[in-house]
């Protein structure tokens, strides 16, 4: 298959494909150092299939760096407060995976205050002042934020189809533009964001539809009781009790896309150096058939 949309650009939710390998291949790959680099190898391999498929030719690979330091623990400090930080392991392959995508030719961004998803955004909003489409590359249904335009989409590749906002709101029962608030309602356990109790995804769905968003909601308590929505009696005391924390969830869901990107805006794809390429796969241990594969594709492309 061969996609090629060249007034797109394809902004990788790096971490979340990382992680999948990380728990998913046996360590059968290791350095030179001896450290285990099958999330590495998963990663590269499943990068490598999106550039010979795709044929993008402008893409960013965005990093999560900020663990504890992103502005939003400043915000709550109970946000992703369950989620183990990463071994010695995993930090290594990360760091790997960022210096492969980096030795790929494509745009690589970090933060230690944004997370990835800031900085996919942040991407995306000065993409369309270029007059590009913005194809945001994830499973996580809280990037679906991002897809603001008729020409966005979310596509988890290589499963499935790129979704527009019609086929996010089949999927998850809200439009794109509402998905924070949604998240706001209703929590969020992964990113430990608080929801109101009682109110589950179908209640925050019809609220939605029938408000559109948060802030109307918060200046119609009144009218939440005429909702066709179960328990719809106290409904608009509940979300008035809650209404701070509702604020601060939102605040916690909602991407920001103001994140800095560092010296210059860049999406365009670059030439590769096959030589220091090799370097880094042999550094990394990842074997003469990635490296056939690597040289088979960058020939291609």
């Amino acid at each position: 298959m061969s996609v090629v949309q060249s007034d797109t650009v394809y902004l990788i939710d790096a971490s979340i494909y990382i992680f999948r390998y990380y728990f998913s291949l046996p360590d059968n790959w290791w350095s030179r150092e001896s450290r285990p680099t099958a999330a590495v190898y998963g990663f590269g391999r499943w990068l490598l299939r999106f550039l010979k498929e795709v044929k993008p030719q402008f893409i960013a690979c965005c990093f999560d760096e900020s663990l504890t330091s992103c502005f939003r623990n400043d915000l709550y400090p109970g946000y992703k407060a369950s989620r183990a930080l990463p071994d010695e392991s995993l930090a290594f392959q990360l760091a790997a995976c960022k210096g492969l995508s980096a030795a790929y030719g494509l745009a690589t961004f970090a933060s230690p205050r944004f997370e990835a998803d800031d900085l996919i955004a942040t991407l995306a909003a000065k993409s369309r002042k270029r007059g590009l489409s913005v194809c945001v590359v994830s499973r996580d249904k809280d990037l679906s934020q991002i897809i603001r335009t008729p020409r966005d989409t979310l596509w988890d590749f290589p499963d499935g189809v790129p979704l527009d906002s019609a086929a996010i709101f089949a999927k998850y029962g809200v439009f794109p533009e509402q998905m924070a608030d949604f998240l706001a309602l209703v929590g969020d356990p992964s990113d430990d964001i608080p929801g109101v109790p009682g109110v589950g995804g179908k209640t925050a769905a019809a609220l939605l539809a029938e408000f559109g968003g948060w802030p109307e909601i918060r200046r119609n308590y009144n009218r939440v009781a005429k909702c066709a929505v179960r328990g719809a009696a106290k409904l608009g005391d509940k979300l008035a009790a809650a209404e701070a924390q509702i604020e601060l969830s939102l605040q916690l869901a909602s991407v920001a896309s103001d994140a800095p990107l560092g010296a210059r805006f860049r999406v365009t794809r670059r030439p590769v150096d096959l030589p220091a390429l090799d370097e880094t796969i042999d550094e990394l241990g990842l074997g003469a058939g990635f490296r056939t594969s690597v040289h088979s594709v960058f020939n291609e492309i």
